[in-house]
């Protein structure tokens, strides 16, 4: 929804202001789905975008499950078959903090590098 695109476009924009060269958004396959590749040094970082309320239930990036992860993980090789790279791959979550939802103004982004594994 609205939420889901403005957290992504957080991300995107925080992603480029560090350095990062935005690759694909929302790339979706058959069986799985990534936010956001990006590509900055020798990585390419495939980044899940996990968007809160608040961090006092769970840290988002506990609810990246294994399901999710392994979803991710197909899309990615999914994605590095149809697009060979000499880049090392590495699987990001980005967490925004958004209390006022898509009125936050200044949204807190944490930045997970090497979240999970292949």
């Amino acid at each position: 929804g609205l939420l889901g695109v403005w957290g992504e476009r957080q991300a995107a924009a925080y992603l480029r202001k560090h350095g990062y060269t935005l690759v694909s958004l929302n790339y979706r396959c058959r069986g799985g789905e990534i936010d956001i590749i990006a590509r900055k040094g020798r990585y390419l970082a495939f980044a899940e975008v996990k968007l809160r309320r608040d961090a006092a239930f769970a840290e988002a990036r506990e609810f990246v499950t294994p399901a999710k992860q392994r979803r991710v993980i197909y899309a990615a090789k999914m994605w590095l078959s149809q697009h060979p790279t000499k880049l090392e791959p590495r699987f990001d979550v980005i967490e925004i903090y958004a209390p006022e939802g898509i009125s936050t103004k200044n949204p807190k982004i944490n930045h997970i590098k090497d979240a999970f594994e292949l």
